[in-house]
């Protein structure tokens, strides 16, 4: 049985490149299992990267999963200083200081305790989770109180714990885009569970994928159409990955930092596109979720380089669509 590496994304993107007969002239197309979810690369080159996209794989797995208890990252958390870590996860630890900033703390990778305690992590759950409890777990939560020196990684207390899931899938897929670029492939489409990083062209015609509509009852149907052009994309949502409690409320994937609540709210998809990294838009997203829909909108009002397409419930239940 193959290891749950990385949490998988709630939605999944649905690949609208080409017709199966239509052949692109030098394409290779390679897919399989990674992060705990599928991946499927194609680009136009005409050779086989797939020995050096799995050792890739293995090293984003070896600094920052924290479902491998010889990572750096579950090295760290389990106290150890003298972790010297790599360009990776320096590179991952600046991004999302960057956008912890951005996003008020709305992005925040030291909620791994809470994310373990509400059963959607590595570590142990804790069922039916008091507010004493989620208060007591609040503690080790702020990525303010997290220093990177000198490679090392330095925090304010041992209640800390990182977990920076909500944006390694999106990491991996820039990972291998950067390696890609550096064969002179400039044509190229890489997704990991739901989250694409789109470069180039196929058949002289943009890349288009699929956002699904956050259907409830298990079907899958495709909500809107996009064309990315030299952009990177990445999907959340919490309406398929959710557990019920004791009360019978619905607990949700995404943990707000802030109130330390992993609670439903009428934002049930969120989708964001940037002409940039394929990390960036994951953790956008996932501080989107958090936000909920209207700090969302007023967020966007200051990023216009972020486009979106968030889909939610109105008033009267109704599906409604915010693309901006």
């Amino acid at each position: 049985m193959i290891k749950k590496i990385f949490y998988a994304a709630a939605v999944i993107i649905v690949l609208l490149t080409a017709c199966k007969q239509e052949k692109w002239v030098g394409e290779v197309k390679l897919e399989g299992f990674v992060f705990g979810t599928t991946y499927h690369i194609t680009y136009l080159n005409g050779v086989d990267y797939q020995k050096s996209i799995d050792s890739l794989f293995y090293l984003v797995n070896k600094s920052l999963s924290t479902y491998m208890p010889t990572s750096d990252i579950s090295k760290i958390n389990k106290g150890d200083s003298t972790i010297v870590v790599d360009a990776m996860f320096i590179d991952v630890f600046d991004k999302a200081k960057r956008i912890y900033k951005e996003t008020d703390g709305y992005f925040d990778p030291t909620i791994g305790k809470l994310i373990n305690a509400y059963g959607f992590g590595s570590g142990n759950e804790i069922k039916n989770l008091s507010s004493e409890e989620i208060n007591n777990l609040m503690i080790g939560v702020g990525f303010d109180k997290v220093m990177l020196k000198n490679s090392k990684v330095y925090r304010d207390s041992n209640h800390i714990e990182f977990n920076v899931n909500a944006f390694a899938k999106g990491y991996g897929v820039d990972v291998i885009g950067w390696f890609l670029e550096s064969k002179k492939v400039t044509n190229y489409l890489i997704e990991i569970g739901g989250e694409i990083r789109a470069r180039g062209k196929k058949n002289s015609k943009l890349w288009k994928v699929a956002i699904e509509k956050p259907n409830v009852d298990g079907t899958r149907s495709v909500q809107k159409v996009i064309m990315l052009d030299d952009e990177s994309m990445a999907t959340s949502g919490n309406y398929r990955k959710f557990k019920v409690n004791a009360k019978g409320e619905k607990i949700v994937h995404t943990v707000n930092p802030k109130t330390g609540l992993a609670s439903e709210s009428n934002l049930l998809s969120v989708s964001v596109r940037l002409k940039g990294d394929c990390a960036d838009v994951d953790a956008y997203a996932t501080a989107f979720l958090a936000m909920g829909l209207e700090k969302t909108k007023i967020f966007l009002q200051k990023h216009p380089e972020l486009k979106v397409v968030l889909l939610y419930n109105d008033e009267n239940n109704k599906l409604k669509e915010f693309v901006n």
